[in-house]
């Protein structure tokens, strides 16, 4: 096995098996340094002495490779189960039974109580013979808990916005039914459009835990038509001024000429709606808008005009420097409260799958200022 500086000296012996019978993970004849594996990795030999302790495997466990090296299995990761049983006396496994192939992933304890995520597997030159290898790998339990608790504050938010709407729409229209009779006909209008409005409002969280979901899972389809980007940004802001935001607030300069931009307009929309409702909610004074031609950001190409960017500014408060790094993270909100705090994290993740990018900093006016980019180019069907 090819293991690098984690080997130890000597562990390609003669009892090691020759490279047509290697065991499949055996990583020698890939060129693969197991110092470069994402997961700790540990092989002991037939003997149960350790002959790779990989790079990993020393950040999760805190031991030395060079302490571990030809040390016993058993002292080098003394694992016990959650019940404080020694694990590899109670697994046994070159004493126990020959047609057992392994142990399954689960959570096993080192030294100090540190919980790690744990599998073996039993490596035999023949069905039923003696265990020549046996490796392990080790997966660190942090990044599983953070996404159980992201998950779960998914869960508690959605559940908390959800609870509002639906007991104001259950209320009036248990209200109505009961008395119809009794009301004028502009109560019974203002209840139906508090009804209408509650609607809508689960309807969008519903859109929103939609999104998420396709995003986290990498299926968040987008699909590309030409989009006036300037001309989508125009009809949002007389949206705003049409509810009663005064029209100087806004201000909108299109630079002349704009690449072609193939985007999903949906998606597009989605993203200035969200940032255009953030500048106005939590910031003050004009909203600036801009929209600009620039270089394609693209690693190791550069084009002239080969990108859009749109930037929208507002002249309030801004954005504290020590929240600058959340603020495209689930759940963050603003100095104000209100929303569900998901709009911006679906706004990158919308951004990102059109290849472009998002960034956030702080206005010349003071304010908060984000920019996205997109590239301009055309769907597969027309390059």
């Amino acid at each position: 096995m090819s293991v690098g500086t984690s080997s130890a000296p000597g562990a390609q012996d003669a009892g090691s098996p020759p490279a047509a019978s290697r065991p499949p993970g055996d990583t020698a004849g890939l060129g693969i340094d197991p110092d470069q594996l994402p997961d700790g990795l540990v092989v002991a030999d037939e003997q149960g002495r350790v002959i790779c302790f990989n790079a990993a495997a020393q950040r999760i466990t805190a031991v030395r490779a060079r302490d571990a090296l030809g040390q016993p299995l058993e002292k080098a990761l003394p694992l016990e189960d959650l019940e404080g049983r020694r694990w590899w006396q109670l697994t046994d496994p070159y004493g126990g039974l020959a047609i057992r192939v392994g142990q399954p992933e689960r959570n096993l304890l080192l030294p100090g109580g540190r919980e790690v995520l744990v599998s073996a597997r039993y490596v035999r030159t023949r069905p039923t013979g003696p265990v020549r290898r046996l490796v392990v790998t080790l997966r660190d339990t942090e990044a599983r808990r953070r996404t159980e608790r992201s998950h779960a504050e998914l869960i508690a938010t959605v559940a908390h916005e959800l609870r509002s709407p639906l007991t104001s729409v259950k209320g009036f229209t248990a209200t109505l039914l009961a008395k119809w009779e009794r009301f004028t006909d502009d109560q019974k209008r203002l209840m139906l459009e508090t009804v209408d409005a509650d609607a809508d409002r689960v309807t969008r969280l519903i859109a929103e835990l939609l999104d998420i979901s396709r995003i986290d899972s990498g299926r968040l389809e987008v699909r590309r038509q030409p989009v006036d980007i300037g001309a989508a940004v125009g009809r949002h802001i007389q949206a705003y001024v049409a509810a009663g935001q005064p029209a100087d607030r806004f201000l909108l300069r299109v630079q002349q000429p704009l690449p072609s931009l193939w985007a999903d307009p949906d998606k597009i929309d989605q993203v200035l709606s969200n940032l255009l409702e953030n500048a106005v909610r939590h910031g003050e004074g004009t909203v600036t808008i801009d929209v600009t031609a620039t270089a394609s950001l693209r690693e190791g190409e550069y084009a002239e005009n080969a990108a859009t960017s749109v930037t929208v500014s507002d002249e309030g408060p801004g954005i504290p420097e020590e929240s600058m790094n959340r603020v495209f993270t689930r759940f963050w909100r603003g100095s104000k409260r209100g929303g569900t705090g998901l709009g911006l994290y679906i706004v990158k993740g919308i951004v990102e799958a059109h290849g472009g990018t998002i960034t956030v900093g702080r206005a010349p006016g003071a304010g908060a200022e984000f920019r996205f980019t997109l590239p301009v180019s055309a769907p597969a069907y027309l390059a």
